[in-house]
């Protein structure tokens, strides 16, 4: 008996090429399909990008007396735009204050004033209570809520546990609230534009 050897065939082959090309574009095809969601692991959403990096603010719409509220860092930020009115009730009622000059406060020189605000007609603070984490709704002057007094000259009523703070986020004496509203830091890029998160050089 004799042995014969094999010899692979040495033309092309049709079958072999195509189950070849529908291997390799599978596997292309598996491969793209598994890096996509992978790669936009690292890729941050809007909601991750705003708890995180500054936020830039358009304050050219803001009528006067009106309150704007934006996140930054899962935290609400006012941003008041306060009347001649608003202004001078802020000189009337130290005496009613736990920390009228902010001395608690870790602020920079620029906003160490009665109005805690770089430019005197923007408030700018984060809206949560320095009590139990509550966020203050804004009280006009002249408010028919009784929690805050007949002498109510503007500001925030923190509805949880009574705590309340004047137009520029000072809290009043003998309440809950043991310091001021927190004041974030902040820029002015324009006359019009304030950047929340980044303070001034």
């Amino acid at each position: 008996m004799t042995e014969q050897a094999f010899v692979a065939p040495t033309g092309p082959d049709p079958d072999r090429r195509f189950w070849l090309m529908a291997t390799g574009a599978a596997g292309s095809v598996a491969a793209v399909t598994t890096a996509v969601p992978f790669v936009s692991t690292f890729t941050p959403s809007e909601r991750a990008k705003a708890m995180g990096a500054a936020v830039e603010v358009d304050i050219g719409d803001l009528a006067p007396g009106a309150m704007k509220t934006v996140e930054w860092r899962g935290k609400p930020v006012w941003v008041v735009r306060r009347t001649p009115e608003m202004l001078a009730a802020l000189a009337t009622q130290d005496a009613a204050l736990a920390d009228p000059t902010s001395r608690r406060d870790d602020l920079p020189e620029a906003l160490r004033n009665p109005g805690r605000s770089a430019r005197p007609e923007f408030f700018v603070a984060i809206g949560i209570c320095t009590h139990l984490g509550c966020s203050p709704t804004a009280v006009p002057v002249g408010s028919a809520n009784p929690s805050v007094g007949n002498d109510w000259q503007g500001g925030f009523f923190c509805p949880c546990h009574g705590s309340t703070f004047d137009g520029a986020g000072r809290v009043f004496k003998d309440k809950p609230a043991p310091t001021n509203l927190e004041i974030p830091p902040h820029r002015y890029v324009s006359d019009t534009r304030i950047v929340i998160g980044e303070a001034v050089a």
